[in-house]
């Protein structure tokens, strides 16, 4: 099942507390950046971020995006966007920045 754009503009709406997020269509899912940091994504109608060491003390549930995939960390509180930003910021911390 592919993300919904209701879903996705939903998640964006929530993200909107960090400014630089870029969130770039493949395959019916989107991916989520933040400083040119591929932080996580958007798979059918999930948030889901990359698994750090930093990101561990959250207790977050993992989920799997798609098959084949590595195990994600699947943020389920959405709604609180002080939370959720300070997640982010702490996931991106051991995270390469993108390529040009």
């Amino acid at each position: 099942m592919a993300t919904t754009k209701e879903y996705k503009d939903y998640i964006l709406d929530k993200l909107s507390i960090l400014e630089t997020i870029k969130c770039r269509p493949m395959m019916g899912e989107y991916l989520l950046y933040y400083n040119d940091i591929l932080f996580g994504g958007i798979y059918d109608n999930r948030l889901l971020i990359k698994i750090v060491n930093g990101n561990k003390k959250y207790s977050l549930e993992s989920a799997i995006p798609y098959d084949g995939a590595k195990l994600m960390y699947h943020i389920i509180d959405i709604d609180n966007r002080d939370l959720l930003k300070e997640i982010i910021l702490e996931t991106i911390k051991e995270l390469p920045v993108k390529k040009k």
